[in-house]
């Protein structure tokens, strides 16, 4: 998280200053209309700024991962980068509308506008599309606020906010129009300029892969469903999956899978360690929303599945001689894959304490994760909540007495996963570098 936030305001903070680099005299201006212009430029650049940063990390860039931590990590700036667009726009908008509204009720007098001698020719021509690009901004705009706010509410069901996103890559193009035409014509020939055009440059390049369907194409590969096994007891179905052409993956990575194209691909925990030999690969998906709730009556064996991956960094690998694991609910995913992997690969092992912190009880579930754990060296302490109160740091810290000397593996509910990291680190523990989380939310 720490990277993440340092990376996003860094990208405004070297915006903002590339753009004082173009404007030096920015705070020695004087009058409501030319403070509006400058806003308006700062506004504008740091907007398409935010809004092209956001439409590269939708191309899922596995390039990014590692310096990221993880694609969870990305589609967490992703966001923030639409927050920031959106934020950076509506200011935007007021600072253009504003001193219009101003004048509109006689509160102030808008200046006589200068002479446009000594133009070149590509000034003069697009000083002369001033209004067509405004009207496509403002327009834009409001399709921006709209498409934005509805990725943000959660309750959006995900079938509709998988196709009205990607109507963001068509605003996107149109405000890419608008910023062309309206950027202030001698910033082009400055590093803000060029900064610019090259995120506006990057930023259309993967809007129109999202409208021809490109993203993540290169990574994808198809299969068929193999078997099918309900959990009631914790409402989660098994999906067994062989997947030729399949590159294989680490232990805690997760794949996009998809059935029905319309509904649109969706991430999964693989719940299956690799083998070469054999590609088959598995997930474990609860029931928590509208699309998964219907998965159990949908799929069928021997029904076509496209998978894209493998992606994430929460693979288990560090240098510390102890680890501690904790899965709370259906985040016990990715410790069912590392622990498969290390019945395989005994050479792999390392004194780990698996706590595993449940509400839902599935009798079966449970005897094959015993199974599992038996096959390895790992040490597991169960709690189920009902039962055994819930799981908190003090717990961990008593049952793993050199809890200090180890790194902590953590995938389950985001409010639990913050309780017990902010919990450590009261304690002394570097969770900036072994406290590992899995932001397993892609909106």
């Amino acid at each position: 998280m720490r990277r993440i936030t340092w990376v996003f305001w860094s990208i405004l903070a070297v915006l903002a200053f590339l753009w004082l680099l173009a404007e030096p005299e920015a705070f020695h201006i004087r009058g409501i209309f030319p403070a509006r212009s400058l806003l308006a430029q700062l506004t504008g650049v740091l907007a398409i700024g935010c809004m092209s940063l956001a439409m590269l990390l939708a191309l899922r860039p596995r390039w990014l991962e590692a310096w990221l931590d993880g694609l969870d990590k990305m589609y967490r700036l992703h966001k923030w980068l639409g927050i920031g667009a959106l934020v950076l726009s509506i200011l935007h908008w007021l600072v253009i509308k504003g001193p219009k509204w101003a004048v509109g009720w006689g509160w102030i007098t808008r200046p006589a506008k200068g002479g446009g001698a000594n133009l070149s020719t590509l000034e003069a021509f697009l000083r002369s599309q001033r209004g067509l690009a405004e009207s496509i901004g403002e327009w834009a705009f409001y399709a921006a606020v709209l498409l934005i706010a509805l990725a943000l509410i959660k309750r959006f069901p995900y079938r509709l906010f998988y196709q009205s996103h990607r109507l963001l890559a068509l605003v996107y193009l149109a405000l890419v129009a608008h910023s062309l035409v309206l950027l202030k014509f001698s910033y082009w020939t400055t590093p803000v300029g060029w900064v610019t055009a090259a995120l506006l440059a990057v930023g259309s390049w993967a809007a129109l892969q999202s409208l021809f369907r490109r993203i993540g194409a290169e990574r994808r590969v198809s299969g068929s469903i193999t078997g099918l096994h309900y959990f009631p007891g914790v409402r989660s179905l098994q999906v067994d999956a062989r997947v030729p052409g399949w590159p294989g993956h680490k232990p805690g990575q997760f794949a996009f899978a998809v059935s029905d194209r319309s509904e649109g691909f969706h991430p999964y925990t693989i719940a299956s360690c690799w083998q070469p030999q054999d590609p088959q690969i598995s997930f474990v998906v609860k029931e928590l929303g509208d699309h998964t709730r219907t998965l159990r009556e949908q799929l069928r064996v021997g029904e076509k599945i496209a998978v894209e991956g493998p992606y994430g960094c929460f693979t288990f690998d560090d240098d510390r001689r102890r680890q501690i694991w904790v899965g709370g609910g259906i985040g016990v995913t990715p410790f069912i894959a590392r622990l498969r992997h290390l019945a395989r690969h005994p050479q792999d092992n390392r004194p780990v304490d698996f706590f595993h912190s449940t509400a839902e009880v599935d009798e079966e579930a449970l005897a094959r994760l015993t199974e599992d754990v038996s096959r390895t060296q790992v040490q597991l302490h169960l709690l189920i909540s009902g039962r055994d109160g819930y799981l908190t740091g003090e717990r961990i810290r008593a049952a793993v007495p050199d809890w200090r000397q180890a790194s902590i593996w953590f995938c389950g509910p985001a409010g639990f996963g913050r309780a017990l990291r902010e919990d450590f680190a009261r304690q002394g523990f570097d969770v900036h570098r072994h406290f590992h989380q899995e932001m397993f939310d892609m909106r």
